[in-house]
C-alpha cells in the first residue's frame, strides 16, 4: 500500500494531459465502483467469489486534504476483499496479465499469484472466455478494469466474454465502474461485421464515449451476446463523475501506454499496427511518436529497441524518421493527418504500407481504400457522420451519466 498526492499525479505519470483545446473541467474526486465497497461487500458474503481485474483494479481513499491537495491511498481491490475476508476463488486475467506487465498479444498463461497465493486463470490466448469447468463453483463474479475507450483495446472483448460465460452458467456479474480517459468525445468508423475480430467485437466507433458499464449495459441491450443471451448485471456506478472533467489514472492501464498524452494520442496512433510505421514501442515514449526506417529523414530519430513493454519490437534496433508528438495539445477528436502524411511519403517504396492487421483495427476496408484514393482528412471525417449518428442513438440508451453528445 503507498501514499500518493494528487497534486504530484497531475505533474507526473499520468499529468500530462492539461485543459489546452478541450473544455475539461476542473478536477474533482470520482468514486470509482470499487471504492464504494459497502455497496457490493453484502453481494459477496458468505459467497464464491471469482474477480475479473489486473493491476487497474486500484481502490483510493482520501485520507488527507489541505488546499488544492489531496492525498489518497492505494489498495488492490483483491488485497481489500482479501482482507474483508471474501472467498475468492479464483482472479481472471486479461490482456497484460493479472500484474500487467505483459507485452501486447503475448499469451498469458495460468497460474499462481505470488502475493496472494490464488489461482489466476488467464483470459488471453486460446482460452479468451472462462469455461463451465473455471466457473465451477462460483456464485458470483467481479469485474473491475481500467478501460480506455477504445474499439480495439481488448479489455472490452474481455467484458463480451465474460459476460457470455456469466449468462450462460446463470452468474450474476457485478461491475465496479471506472472513468473512461477518453470518455469525452466519440470519433473514428463505426466497425463492420465482416470485420469482427478480438480487437473489435461490436458495430461501436473507434472511440465510443461510454465507461465500460455503459458499455456492458449496450452489450446486454443489444442483444450482442451469442444467442441473444443477456447476462444478469448489477452496476456500482461513478460518483460525481463528469465526461469532461479530468481524471488522472492511478496507474498506466498497460505496458505502452505509460501515461496521459499516451491514452490521449492512442486512438490516432493505434492505426500504425496495421502498417509498416512505428508508434514507439520499444522507447520510453510509446504512442507518442511515429516514425519508419521508409519515411523522409527527419531532425527527429528514434531506435526502437526491447523492453518492458515490447520483448521484439518493430524496427528493433533500427533507425526510425517521423515526429515527437510528446507535446500535442490534447485531441477531442481522431487524428488522420499523422496516418496520411506517412502513407504518402511511404507510396513510392517497395515494401507494403499496409500489414494483415490494419483492416480489423479500421473495422472496414472502407479507410485503406481512402487513403489508397488519396482522400484528404475531411473526405475521409465526412464519410463516418451518418453511421456514427446512427450509433449515437443507440449509445444515449445506455448512459448512466449525463452527456451532452
Amino acid at each position: 500500500m503507498s501514499k500518493i498526492t494528487l497534486f504530484l499525479l497531475f505533474m507526473g505519470i499520468f499529468g500530462q494531459l492539461s485543459a489546452q483545446n478541450i473544455s475539461f473541467k476542473k478536477y474533482e474526486y470520482v468514486g470509482t465502483g470499487a471504492s464504494q465497497h459497502y455497496q457490493y461487500l453484502p453481494m459477496l458474503a458468505g459467497k464464491h467469489v471469482g474477480v475479473v481485474t489486473n493491476h487497474t483494479g486500484i481502490i483510493q481513499k482520501i485520507v488527507h486534504q489541505k488546499d488544492s491537495t489531496i492525498t489518497v491511498q492505494n489498495e488492490h481491490l483483491v488485497d481489500f476483499l482479501l482482507s474483508k475476508k471474501v472467498k475468492i476463488d479464483k482472479v481472471f486475467a486479461p490482456e497484460h496479465g493479472f500484474r500487467g506487465t505483459a507485452d501486447a498479444g503475448e499469451v498469458i498463461k495460468d497460474g499462481v499469484d505470488a502475493k496472494t497465493k490464488l489461482p489466476i486463470v488467464s483470459l488471453y490466448g486460446k482460452n479468451k472466455k472462462p469455461t463451465a469447468e473455471q466457473l465451477k463453483g462460483i456464485e458470483v463474479m467481479l469485474f473491475d478494469l481500467q478501460d480506455v475507450g477504445v474499439r480495439f483495446y481488448t479489455y472490452i472483448s474481455t467484458l463480451h466474454y465474460v459476460m457470455e460465460a456469466c449468462a450462460e452458467n446463470y452468474i450474476p456479474l457485478v461491475i465496479l465502474d471506472r472513468p473512461n480517459p477518453n470518455g469525452h468525445f466519440m470519433d473514428g468508423p463505426v466497425l463492420e461485421p465482416a470485420y469482427k475480430s478480438f480487437i473489435g467485437m461490436h458495430p461501436v466507433p473507434v472511440v465510443y464515449g461510454m465507461t465500460i458499464a455503459e458499455y456492458a449495459q449496450m452489450i446486454n441491450g443489444e442483444k450482442w451476446l451469442k444467442g441473444g443471451l443477456q447476462c444478469n448485471l448489477k452496476i456500482i456506478p461513478l460518483k460525481s463523475y463528469d465526461r469532461k472533467a479530468i481524471y488522472p489514472l492511478p496507474v498506466a492501464p498497460s505496458p505502452n501506454l505509460p501515461n496521459a498524452t499516451a491514452v490521449n494520442l492512442y486512438p490516432s496512433l493505434c492505426f500504425f499496427e496495421g502498417t509498416q510505421v512505428s508508434m514507439g514501442r520499444g522507447t520510453k515514449w510509446q504512442f507518442q511518436i511515429y516514425g519508419s526506417p521508409y519515411l523522409e529523414k527527419t531532425a527527429f530519430t528514434f531506435v526502437p529497441k526491447p523492453n518492458a513493454g515490447d520483448k521484439n519490437p518493430k524496427f528493433n534496433g533500427r533507425t526510425c524518421y517521423g515526429e515527437d508528438l510528446t507535446q500535442t495539445p490534447p485531441l477531442s477528436q481522431l487524428n488522420l493527418s499523422w496516418l496520411i502524411k506517412a502513407y504518402e511519403q511511404t507510396s513510392g517504396v517497395k515494401t507494403p504500407f499496409f500489414t494483415s492487421s490494419f483492416d480489423k483495427l479500421a473495422g472496414n476496408k472502407t479507410l485503406k481504400e481512402q487513403l489508397l484514393q488519396h482522400k484528404t482528412e475531411k473526405e475521409i471525417r465526412d464519410s463516418w457522420q451518418k453511421s456514427l449518428k446512427d450509433f449515437a442513438k443507440i449509445r444515449r440508451k445506455y448512459l448512466l451519466y449525463p452527456s451532452d453528445f
